[in-house]
């Protein structure tokens, strides 16, 4: 669920067709290199997270980040990722280098057709870049009827409780179950107050934020409303030791044990910025139970949710993935909305790399 905060707005968005969008970012990976099987694995993690809504994980925010970097050589377009251990239930992938949002869903994969053996797969990856959308790859194992989980431990971005120097990242957890007629349950939240993304977002749109997501530049929690200034820095969730960040800050902890030093990739003070380690697990529900009660369980444990009776001022009472199944079904329908900066930039780029634009 995203605050309203986050969301373009409507007067400053135009619409652009899924199947538009998708050729273009496929066109645009490919001339850095990429393979056209990669390119339309990339453009689809990406336009997944557009759909349901997680701007901050789409083209807006990524797409240049990454071309950029293809571009300077951090990054590269045909990386060659390898399984460097492995037993019967679990993996562990170098990623040389190669874009979290291609080689992430590769290791799911894995993980799933181990899981579908042995009860559980699960693949720790070193050496990586972004992953993008975590939920994306935690989803995959819906349709095998499985739980997905995915982490991701980026380059040290947020401060730890009561530090002054960012020591951990934003360190996402995803996870996704699958269901009968609901919705699928699908969580998908940062450990830091929230996803760096959606910072960079409310500044580009030049909207105020809630208090308690950020610090100053000297670590103070910035605990009043108002715009995003230069220079600040993530707190982790809760904001304040006060307000629980001490458990934000455990649970990035955790992230980073199981995704970097797991992988035997140190620690993100460790590491430069931008490299990436991830984790994702399938778990078969059929190994632990029968695989029709347990989504008919999970209807009625996400119909009680949502018809929990709403706090006074509030309409509703949803569940993780609710809010975002609607959205996707929405803008399949009208389209994408993307900020009309976005839209000069894909503009600009399309002419750059001699790609057809998006209304073409």
């Amino acid at each position: 669920m995203v605050l309203e905060a986050f969301h373009i707005n409507d007067s400053d968005a135009i619409r652009v067709p899924e199947q538009n969008l998708r050729r273009t970012v496929t066109d645009l990976f490919q001339s850095c290199g990429l393979t056209k099987e990669d390119a339309e694995l990339g453009a689809d993690v990406l336009i997944s997270s557009d759909l349901r809504g997680v701007d901050s994980h789409g083209v807006s925010n990524m797409l240049r980040n990454y071309i950029t970097r293809y571009q300077d050589g951090s990054m590269k377009p045909r990386p060659n990722w390898k399984i460097v251990r492995e037993a019967a239930a679990t993996a562990t992938i170098d990623c040389d280098e190669g874009l979290g949002i291609i080689i992430a869903p590769k290791a799911m994969e894995i993980a799933i057709e181990k899981a579908k053996n042995t009860g559980i797969g699960v693949v720790t990856m070193s050496n990586g870049r972004h992953v993008g959308m975590a939920a994306y790859h935690a989803m995959m194992a819906l349709k095998h009827d499985m739980i997905g989980l995915c982490m991701t431990a980026p380059g040290a971005g947020t401060l730890p409780t009561f530090g002054a120097e960012p020591r951990l990242g934003t360190n996402p957890i995803a996870v996704a179950a699958p269901t009968k007629n609901e919705p699928p349950f699908v969580f998908d939240a940062a450990t830091s107050s929230v996803a760096i993304n959606k910072i960079n977002l409310a500044k580009r749109m030049d909207v105020a934020i809630p208090g308690g997501l950020i610090a100053d530049n000297q670590g103070t929690p910035i605990l009043t409303e108002g715009k995003v200034p230069e220079d600040f820095k993530l707190l982790p969730t809760g904001g304040t030791r006060e307000q629980g960040s001490h458990k934000g800050y455990g649970l990035a902890m955790v992230v980073e044990i199981l995704c970097s030093i797991l992988s035997a990739s140190g620690f993100a003070a460790m590491n430069e910025r931008g490299v990436t380690q991830h984790f994702v697990t399938a778990y078969n529900v059929e190994a632990f139970t029968d695989v029709n009660e347990f989504k008919e369980t999970m209807d009625k444990f996400l119909i009680a949710m949502r018809t929990t009776p709403p706090a006074p001022g509030h309409k509703e009472v949803i569940f993780p993935g609710q809010i975002e199944a609607i959205e996707e079904i929405e803008r399949r329908k009208n389209g994408i909305p993307l900020h009309s900066e976005v839209i000069e930039w894909f503009d600009t780029i399309c002419k750059e790399l001699s790609v057809k634009g998006l209304f073409e």
